[in-house]
């Protein structure tokens, strides 16, 4: 497999990062979400402006996985939680983790987890939070071999079509 770079991403990493949400979120998605509020969510929540707003906050962080060439293959998102239950003091949601689907299984998942865990604690953080869709199988698979273990659910709305999403939690 073609070697990756694993970095902090910064300010000039909108675009790049934008591109990736989108791919991502699209692929992972678009077996049962509805075409249009997929497309009109995805414009908004995956827009490059909106990185770039993300990024300039302090509370944010992002991670990037390029080839050597410097094409974003994976990403990560560690924020302040987003939730529908109350967070315990002192946590962190870990609220985007990605790669596209021929670099999955290649242990990137892993790394990007490794880095988030590496930050959250670094900013005194004792709890992970993080979202996965009720039906994605494999991705609950994954954050259970991490240590996330579910604490709730809550609504993810994509457009007004609204979805599940199990509420994961881990300490660390």
């Amino acid at each position: 497999m073609t070697p990756t770079i694993l970095r902090r991403a910064g300010p000039d990493d909108a675009a790049k990062l934008a591109l990736l949400g989108a791919a991502t979120f699209l692929v992972a998605f678009a077996h049962d979400h509805p075409g249009e509020a997929l497309v009109d969510h995805t414009a908004h929540e995956h827009s490059a402006a909106r990185y770039t707003a993300w990024l300039a906050k302090p509370d944010y962080a992002f991670w990037l996985i390029e080839t050597p060439l410097g094409a974003p293959i994976g990403y990560a998102m560690l924020c302040p939680p987003e939730l529908d239950i109350t967070p315990e003091p002192e946590s962190l949601e870990l609220k985007r983790i990605y790669t596209l689907p021929g670099w999955q299984g290649a242990g990137l998942g892993g790394q990007l987890i490794d880095a988030v865990i590496a930050e959250a604690r670094a900013r005194g953080a004792r709890v992970l939070y993080l979202c996965v869709y009720e039906v994605n199988r494999s991705a609950q698979r994954f954050y259970a071999r991490h240590g996330f273990e579910k604490v709730g659910e809550q609504c993810f709305m994509t457009g007004s079509v609204p979805f599940t999403d199990w509420i994961l939690r881990r300490a660390i």
